[in-house]
Order: structure tokens, then sequence, then C-alpha cells
């Protein structure tokens, strides 16, 4: 049982009242409530376009709803970032001439909300260690970044995002292109901060698989339309058909789950690659 599973009242950290966000003239989604509660993990699912990553972006206060609001512990989200807030990218790798060390990249997340020159506080060094430590960096860390693998640079981004034991994590496709080791340790770290520091953790994610078993609910986002509910109510054939407003059928395939036939390249692709539920 995770632990916001245990106890009906826990308190909300992430609340979103009637948004409804447009790209040009078309309307990603609307009417969207959500709440997401300390120690709870909810993933974000659907097909390429349906405005997962755009979601990420309004609760960082990055992109302007067209109806609704958006609040962090109570407070309005604002355009300038907040430091209840973590944020881990899309693992892309870095080039491969960067400078920075991996040091360096934890430390902007311990002084890059500084304006102006970060200058060096007393402890700041063995908070950058701390971290560096509890994502299992120690051995790369005096490296330059752009020498790192993929899964390396992915666990500096997760002790960046985690350095001011943010109350709501939002995470956005971390593990794309990470094999499956590196997969489980950055699900790991993200896991083991929410059951910490009883985090929100709100997670974007092509496919559920690595996640099975520790995520709360889903929000699954398709057509413009949007469903919500535990993984039991939302991977569903029925369910997933009614989103789409085509036949969609899920399939277990060993301890991993299948979307067969939803009308997008994407869940076409993850379906012939036999990868999980787009």
């Amino acid at each position: 049982m995770t632990p916001a599973s245990a106890g009906a009242e826990r308190r909300v950290v992430l609340s979103i009242r009637d948004a409804a966000l447009q790209r040009g003239d078309r309307e990603l989604w609307a009417g969207l409530d959500l709440d997401v509660h300390a120690g709870e993990l909810v993933a974000v699912l659907g097909p390429s376009g349906s405005g997962k990553t755009t979601l990420l972006r309004a609760i960082l206060g990055l992109e302007p709803l067209s109806r609704g609001e958006i609040s962090v512990e109570g407070a309005p989200v604002e355009g300038h970032g907040s430091r209840r807030i973590g944020y881990i990218p899309q693992a892309r790798p870095l080039p491969r001439d960067t400078s920075l060390r991996g040091r360096d990249l934890v430390t902007l997340g311990v002084d890059g909300h500084r304006f102006g020159l970060p200058i060096p506080r007393r402890g700041d060094r063995a908070r950058v260690d701390a971290l560096i430590d509890a994502v299992g960096a120690r051995e790369f860390a005096d490296r330059p970044v752009g020498q790192l693998s993929g899964g390396e640079q992915q666990r500096l981004r997760a002790g960046q995002a985690l350095a001011d034991d943010p109350r709501l994590l939002l995470c956005d496709e971390p593990l794309t292109s990470l094999d499956l080791a590196n997969q489980q340790a950055v699900i790991g770290l993200i896991d083991r901060h929410r059951r910490e520091k009883d985090a929100a953790v709100l997670l974007v994610t092509h496919d559920i698989n690595p996640l099975l078993g520790k995520v709360d609910r889903i929000l699954y986002i398709a057509n413009g339309r949007f469903t919500l509910g535990t993984p039991q109510e939302v991977l569903r054939s029925d369910v997933l058909t009614a989103l789409y407003g085509a036949h969609v059928f899920v399939l277990r395939a060993g301890d991993r789950l299948v979307v067969v036939g939803a009308p997008d390249a994407e869940a076409s692709h993850h379906h012939h690659e036999g990868e999980g539920v787009a």
C-alpha cells in the first residue's frame, strides 16, 4: 500500500480546477479537475500531441491556461518557478563537449535559485555530496557530464530536482532511452523521495509497465478527452475504447500491459515494437 492509499484525508499538494488549454485554434483538453495528494504518484499517459508535457509546463507556470486555475500547496503557480516544485526533464543526452561536471549539475539545484552569481553558503558542499550519494552518482560526479551515459546523466538530473526537497515532483518522461537497470534506478529515486518526504509526484510516461505497483492513479489524455482513476479502473479495453472513440484492447503479456489498436501512430509504434501502454 502506498502512502496515498493509506489514508483518505491526505493533504492536497497540487490542485487543478476546471483547467483548459488551447494551442492555436485546437483545444488540447478542457474541464480538468485534479487533486494530487501528499505521498501520491499519478502517471500521465496518452499519445503524442495530447498535451501531457504542456500540462507540466502549465503547472510550472510556463504555459498559460485558457481557462481554470492551478495551485501548489494553496498558492497559485507563478512563471518564475518555485522551490516547492522539482522537475526532472526527458532523458535527452547532453552534448559530449559539455564541460560541466556532474557535481556542477547537482550544484545548480542547490544554488541556482539565487539571484545573480551563486555564492557558496556554509553547508552547500555537504548538501551536494549528500544528493550525489542519494542518487548513486559518487563514481562519476567529477567527470564532464557530456561523457556520461544517459542513465548517469538522468541520475544527476534527479539529484538536481530533489535539491530543495520539493513537495511536488514533476517528471516528463524521465525513463525515455534508458535501459531497464537505469529505469529501475530512476524510479527508485523518485519513489524513495515520494515516501520519505511525503511528496506528490506527477509523472508523464509512454510506458506504464516500469511503474506498475508504484502508481496510485492514472490520468489518460486522448482526443481532447481524459479519464482519471486507478490503473485497474483506467487500463481496461472498454474505458480506452470510449476515450479514443475506436476499438482499443488492453492485453496482458506476462507481467506487461500492451495497448492494441489505439488510433494514433505512437500507440501503434508501441504495439509493433512490443512496448507497453502508450
